[in-house]
């Protein structure tokens, strides 16, 4: 069990979440957030698909990203951002299915690195299948705030 360093943790991912367009762009939404564990879930849209009709390698990685991200900004005190510095992603099915959840969770929380995972669920008549696995290091960037969402 991960310990936050903000009681309103919770409200602070979720406007951050609410202020990255690309998330909007793709359709994503975050209907989980607690400390140390988030999830994103993707409506399967013909937009975000590539040539054979699956969802695109890419956009399993944004919603992986994302996830694990903020999993680890759930652990974080409110004046600190986090920030990727490298991640893996293995496909290891296509991401095929009505849904794709991405499950980020924090492995180990330090001050300043935080490694994180998160795996990609194909929902398919009901049935989550795995279809990616990530592994990430995010930076802690202390006293660094968000930029205010434009209009």
């Amino acid at each position: 069990m991960h310990k936050t360093q903000d009681p309103h943790f919770a409200e602070r991912v979720r406007a951050s979440f609410a202020r990255q367009p690309a998330m909007t762009l793709i359709g994503a939404s975050m209907p989980v957030i607690e400390p140390g564990y988030t999830e994103i879930h993707l409506p399967h849209k013909p937009e975000i698909t590539q040539q054979h009709g699956y969802i695109h390698g890419g956009v399993v990685g944004m919603i992986a990203d994302s996830a694990a991200g903020y999993a680890a900004s759930t652990l974080t005190g409110h004046e600190t951002s986090v920030l990727t510095v490298e991640y893996k992603l293995n496909l290891l099915a296509p991401a095929e299915g009505q849904l794709l959840i991405a499950e980020g969770s924090v492995v180990r929380y330090g001050r300043t690195l935080i490694v994180t995972r998160a795996e990609v669920f194909a929902v398919k008549h009901g049935r989550k299948m795995l279809c990616a696995l990530m592994q990430q290091t995010i930076i802690a960037v202390h006293g660094k705030q968000e930029q205010p969402a434009k209009p």
